[in-house]
């Protein structure tokens, strides 16, 4: 073995050179433990409140309230904006009433879609809805521009106050959205009569916690994750997939993919036409996959240690006793790639070369502008989560799934509601929607360390964030970096993901795609509307701030996968011959064919 291998076959084997703190600075072991019976009504509250701290809610409401009321001059601008707005409202009813063409007071933010159909036009929807909208910008004014209000309370406010007009929104009713009152003549009812059937079929499989309709024709190993491969590895937290070469040669290092712990790892498996494995397999590559255990009640003292040990650095060191005397490249996916950029500071401070290149996929190791997910990030917030991860042992599945459609409640709550409930239509339901609804579990210990060490504290980037009892720091990793990040990624926002340029020491090519968190990386060659900014920076290299990139930065039409494989064919040693398949002789025999059993845990 070379030195790469050796160092991580030392850590390997030798657990007791990591040694892990057993306690989390700033957590809230440091503070007097809460009792049972707070422990208990909390976990209580939160099954009903979807896991959202309601005493996070008051304490923001409060401050909005109480420096709204002492600010007079706000109240003014409020008063003259409701009668400018109220005044232009008046002079639309009188044009159009009067037979006039004239143009709208107000247009919809472009990334609101509710009233593009030429419908909304018509009066007295036009009305409708030009009211509504004027209504929602006052709100907007009302809720921000606050003096003394804190940033994270105002966010909350602001939010909240969003949440509350999408539920009034005129789309929402039968007798207010003409698209739903023409289906509903046109099919006599039918429509409605299809869209109560869909409701029960859908309370029906809530309660009986089955997944929504249609994700039958997506299961994994038969109609998604059916790439060829073999488990390799297997421990308490990871299978290890090994996946079978299509080329008579393969590129000399292999690739090792790090996907998120929250989603199952097929998101990069999907269908074969727009997996990222068949497609890197296709291209010469070894791969392997780690694939996540869905943790349970007995998972619930498994932490951050533990998914760097029994996650990256087992499975780096199960890769490279398979392909020996080679260098990783590594991948990691949104947490997985947070993850991954942990593990590369670990093993660069340790000294060892095991990483032959790193890439982060729409994956944060800053976390100051991580988005509106930042909403549900603050004391009182981790607190009353703990409390709710304390109760089960982890935090379930569809609790977090509540918080993420919060975030984009118009795209994933009501226009599901109108167009499956008024409209009486089912959206035909692919790949990625399934996969999608295929959600995991956090264990107890391990989300709390992370939303508190990396969300709340920010530990990673600012060298503070500890492993094995020493600071890592990210301006160690050497190796270079491939970053990927989507423009409309409410999870990870491409602002905050770039900011990896201000602290690594490396060359970092940066990809700004099109697409969302999940389908701008989910971006298959011939994906028709796919467009991305891409720019190289050497080590030393000034920085260029993120509004400036974007303004100076190309679109390039077509997939980011392609300069991705560009990029590691320009730094591959070569080719070599495939490996075997695991190493049945250094203790990693094939166990069983992809996608394996913890893909299939519910």
């Amino acid at each position: 073995m070379d030195r790469s291998t050796t160092a991580v076959h030392a850590v390997h084997q030798d657990r007791k050179a990591v040694k892990f703190p057993v306690s989390v600075p700033g957590a809230a072991s440091d503070i007097e433990p809460p009792t049972s019976i707070d422990r208990l009504l909390h976990a209580s509250l939160g099954r009903a409140t979807f896991g959202i701290s309601p005493a996070s809610l008051a304490l923001a409401y409060v401050d909005w309230a109480l420096h709204l009321a002492q600010s007079p001059g706000k109240w003014q601008k409020l008063i003259e904006k409701a009668v400018r707005k109220s005044l232009r409202l008046g002079a639309y009813i009188a044009h159009t009433s009067s037979g006039a063409r004239c143009p709208p007071c107000i247009e919809p933010l472009p990334q609101d879609q509710r009233f593009r159909n030429d419908k909304w036009q018509r009066s007295p929807f036009d009305l409708i809805q030009q009211s509504f909208l004027l209504h929602q910008q006052w709100w907007h004014n009302v809720t921000t521009g606050i003096g003394g209000v804190s940033p994270h309370h105002e966010q909350v406010v602001s939010f909240m106050a969003r949440q509350l007009l999408d539920m009034v929104s005129p789309v929402n009713f039968i007798a207010t959205n003409p698209e739903v009152l023409d289906a509903t003549v046109r099919e006599r009812g039918q429509n409605l009569v299809q869209g109560a059937i869909n409701f029960m079929e859908d309370l029906a499989r809530t309660v009986e916690g089955k997944p929504p309709a249609g994700t039958e024709a997506f299961k994994p190993g038969r109609d998604v994750a059916i790439t060829d491969g073999n488990v390799v590895y297997r421990n308490r937290l990871i299978e290890l997939i090994q996946y079978k070469p299509k080329t008579k040669s393969v590129h000399a290092e292999p690739i090792l993919i790090v996907p998120a712990w929250i989603m199952k790892y097929y998101i990069l498996d999907l269908s074969p036409n727009n997996s990222l494995v068949n497609y890197l397999v296709g291209q010469g590559y070894t791969v392997f996959m780690i694939s996540w255990h869905n943790p349970g009640p007995g998972d619930r003292d498994l932490g951050m240690r533990d998914y760097l040990q029994l996650g990256v650095l087992d499975a780096l060191h199960a890769v490279q006793t398979i392909v020996p005397k080679r260098k990783v490249n590594a991948l990691g996916y949104c947490l997985g790639g947070t993850l991954l950029a942990i593990a590369a500071a670990f093993l660069a401070q340790k000294g060892e070369d095991a990483l032959h290149s790193l890439t982060l996929l729409a994956a944060q190791t800053d976390f100051t502008e991580a988005g509106e997910l930042m909403l549900f990030i603050d004391d009182s917030q981790l607190n009353y989560l703990e409390d709710i991860m304390w109760d089960q042992g982890y935090l379930d599945n569809r609790q977090m799934a509540g918080a993420f459609q919060l975030l984009r409640s118009n795209d994933l709550i009501w226009s599901r509601i109108v167009q499956q409930y008024l409209m009486g239509q089912r959206a035909p339901m692919i790949d990625l929607m399934a996969w999608n609804a295929d959600a995991t579990r956090m264990p107890y210990r391990m989300h709390s360390e992370y939303l508190r060490r990396l969300f709340l504290n920010n530990e990673l980037f600012g060298g503070r964030y500890k492993v094995g009892g020493k600071s890592i720091v990210l301006s160690d990793i050497r190796a270079p970096i491939f970053v990927v990040t989507t423009e409309r990624d409410h999870v990870a926002p491409w602002r905050s993901v770039y900011k990896i340029n201000l602290v690594v020491d490396t060359d970092v090519t940066f990809v700004l795609t099109s697409g969302g968190h999940n389908a701008g990386i989910v971006s298959e060659p011939g994906h028709k509307g796919r467009y991305f900014r891409i720019s190289q920076r050497s080590a030393g290299e000034n920085y260029i701030d993120p509004d400036t990139w974007y303004a100076t930065t190309p679109v390039t039409d077509g997939s980011w996968w392609l300069p991705w494989v560009d990029w590691l064919t320009d730094k591959s040693g070569g080719y070599v011959q495939p490996p075997g398949m695991g190493a049945p002789k250094k203790g990693y025999p094939p166990l069983g064919v992809a996608p394996g059993s913890y893909v299939l845990e519910r």
